[in-house]
């Protein structure tokens, strides 16, 4: 332990009061213009995120604007005492700490950069690309986690670990963790594959197994869908991949197939004129490609007809439309032409068997 004779001995206490004024007063000058400067960068910032600024311009004040309180007081501190005599001592401390001190900020800036730039790719893709919105995300936590990675480990070198060591002691226990947590580290790399091979996207319709719904989000460990009666579906990545996903998202047409049963009584003449009155009936409507129509059956109460024809839309919606306006023309012409629709009947034959007198 240091008695007070060998404290007042040091270096740092032998400056005299005018060196100690200078360091203070350029110490707090340069707190004050440096908290200044940020001051007009954050409100410049805010100006130009009400404007349609480039990006170029928007992100370097995002990253100015994040820039800490502490870090601005340790490099006033620092300014400050170069007018001191320290001593070597305290002088590698003081460096020590600033330099941990920008290794911190330098992390914030690139964290924020990193966020902007990856905002300004979400925006932009919004209307444009929808599969770049399930990969942000999972871009942006593995380059945070990246970043502050590199932060603590050149941290941790800077004030005397052997990180080299440090590094592979993680490898070798990274195993054991990795074997305790493979279910997450499962979904991990199954969020990866989604973003690279992108089998679907934000805003696709999937049905997997039993389960239906639209893509809300992709992220790091699940996918979130919303089903049709309202409630948020979330599956595991690594189950998506290993399921049957049909994806209803990159339908480009819509194959339809419907079946119209007339009744038996129906002429020879009008079924002959059915599957031609069927195919003008679709052609007429917009957005269709007509395939075929024919006399398919002799149904046990009918005679059934079956047409198919393409809807040029994915959209359920539309497909439902054209359906309807096909069956309301239909029913319309059929009646026009004395057609009549079958329902079940069911037929009854009595037969008479004369009674034999009594001998």
């Amino acid at each position: 332990m240091l008695d007070l004779d060998q404290l007042l001995s040091l270096p740092i206490f032998q400056n005299t009061w005018a060196a100690w004024i200078s360091a203070f007063s350029l110490a707090a000058a340069a707190l004050f213009a440096t908290t200044v400067a940020r001051k007009v960068v954050r409100r410049y910032r805010a100006k130009v995120a009400r404007s349609d600024a480039a990006p170029l311009v928007q992100i370097p004040l995002d990253v100015l604007s994040g820039t800490a309180l502490l870090f601005l007081v340790v490099l006033a501190v620092y300014s400050g005492t170069r007018l001191l005599n320290l001593g070597s001592s305290m002088e590698r401390l003081l460096e020590s700490a600033v330099t941990i001190a920008a290794f911190w900020q330098a992390g914030i800036w690139a964290v924020a950069a990193a966020s902007a730039w990856l905002e300004h790719k979400r925006r932009r893709s919004a209307g444009v690309d929808r599969a770049a919105l399930g990969s942000i995300g999972i871009i942006g936590v593995i380059v945070n986690a990246a970043i502050w990675s590199l932060v603590v480990l050149l941290t941790l070198d800077n004030v005397g670990v052997d990180i080299t060591a440090l590094v592979a002691g993680l490898g070798i226990g990274g195993v054991a963790v990795a074997l305790a947590v493979q279910n997450i580290f499962g979904d991990l790399f199954a969020s990866l594959s989604i973003t690279l091979d992108r089998p679907f996207v934000v805003g696709d319709f999937l049905i997997v197994d039993d389960v239906l719904g639209t893509v809300e989000s992709i992220g790091i460990k699940s996918t979130r869908l919303r089903s049709l009666s309202g409630e948020q579906i979330v599956m595991p990545n690594s189950d998506l991949l290993e399921s049957r996903v049909r994806n209803y998202g990159r339908m480009m047409e819509r194959r339809v197939v419907f079946a119209t049963s007339v009744k038996r009584e129906t002429s020879l003449g009008m079924l002959e004129r059915i599957p031609g009155m069927i195919r003008k009936i679709i052609e007429d409507q917009p957005d269709t490609r007509f395939d075929r129509s024919h006399f398919a059956a002799h149904g046990s109460a009918s005679l059934d007809f079956e047409t198919v024809y393409y809807v040029l839309s994915p959209d359920y919606t539309r497909y439902m439309d054209i359906q309807q306006a096909i069956n309301l023309t239909l029913h319309r012409e059929f009646a026009k032409q004395g057609i009549g629709f079958a329902y079940p009947t069911q037929r009854l034959l009595v037969e008479s068997v004369p009674v034999r007198d009594a001998a």
